[in-house]
């Protein structure tokens, strides 16, 4: 099964969860989003998981304010293509564990990471 760590290597916080979590990573694949772009396939697949591709997208990237984002009524359509166009709109860090996805740094999602970790 897959076990992948989707994440940016000039985002901090992304870098703190991976340090954080150290060892219980180790077997897992790395994707550097900005090196290796994500794919339509890859993509679909976490959305799968996700439930949507609004879930997968970041409301706090720097863009989403410069492009003025947020006074526009966006489509699961347009969330699709701005995750396959602009690497920083991904939620980081994206962790894959089998069939279970692990979206973004919230408190909540990272103490379930850290428990399925645990528990592999």
């Amino acid at each position: 099964m897959a076990r992948k760590v989707y994440y940016l290597k000039t985002c901090d916080t992304s870098r703190r969860i991976i340090k954080n979590l150290g060892e219980l990573l180790q077997n897992f694949d790395f994707q550097e989003i900005k090196k290796e772009p994500l794919t339509a396939k890859q993509l679909e697949e976490m959305k799968n998981l996700a439930g949507s591709y609004e879930a997968l997208f970041s409301k706090r990237a720097k863009k989403y304010r410069a492009m003025g984002l947020k006074n526009v009524n966006i489509s699961e359509t347009d969330y699709k293509q701005y995750l396959l166009q602009e690497y920083t709109f991904l939620k980081r860090p994206v962790i894959l564990i089998d069939d279970q996805i692990f979206i973004g740094s919230s408190s909540k999602n990272l103490s379930a990471l850290q428990q399925k970790l645990q528990n592999l």
